[in-house]
C-alpha cells in the first residue's frame, strides 16, 4: 500500500505524518511515516480489507498542525495509491471533511495510548464545522480525550 498525504488547499506534500495500518478489529499491522514528499509505502498483504488512519504522532513538532483522516474497508493493493489530503487546525471543514475527521478520532479513542490525549483535545477545540450533529460528536470525543488526558 502506498500514497501521498498533501494538504486539502493545495498540493503541497506533509512531512512526517503517521499512517496507520490496521485489521477490521483494530489491531495494528503496522505503521510509517510521510516522507519530505508527503510520500509513504507500507506492506500490507494484497487482498486485505484493512482501516488506514493518517494522524500526526504526539511527540512530533506537527502534532496540532492537522486533524486526522480515516480510511476504512479500503482493500490492500500495491497498484492504486492511496492518497489523502489533510485540513489544517483551525480551518473550517465542510460536512464530509468533519465526518472524516471525527471518524479518525474515534479509531483514534479506541486505540490510542493517553499520550495522545492532550494533542486530540487541542485539535478538536480548533475544528470548524457547521453541522449540530457533528458538533455534537466533537463535543462527546472532547470529552472523552479530555478525561483520558486527566487520568
Amino acid at each position: 500500500m502506498h500514497g501521498h498525504v498533501r494538504t486539502v488547499s493545495g498540493d503541497e506534500p506533509i512531512f512526517m505524518i503517521k499512517v496507520s495500518v490496521y485489521r477490521p478489529d483494530l489491531t495494528l499491522i503496522d505503521h510509517v511515516y510521510t516522507d519530505d514528499d508527503g510520500a509513504y509505502s507500507v506492506d500490507v498483504p494484497a487482498g486485505e480489507t484493512v482501516t488506514v488512519r493518517f494522524d500526526t504522532h504526539y511527540s512530533l513538532t506537527n502534532a496540532d498542525e492537522w486533524q486526522p483522516s480515516l480510511v476504512t474497508n479500503a482493500v490492500a493493493d500495491d497498484t492504486a495509491p492511496l492518497d489523502r489530503r489533510l485540513v489544517p487546525v483551525g480551518h473550517f471543514a465542510d460536512t464530509a471533511r468533519g465526518i472524516d475527521i471525527l471518524a479518525a478520532f474515534l479509531a483514534a479513542s479506541a486505540v490510542e495510548e493517553p499520550e495522545y490525549a492532550a494533542h486530540a483535545t487541542t485539535r478538536l477545540t480548533q475544528l470548524k464545522q457547521n453541522n449540530l450533529f457533528l458538533n455534537h460528536i466533537q463535543t462527546a470525543l472532547l470529552q472523552h480525550f479530555t478525561e483520558q488526558g486527566d487520568a
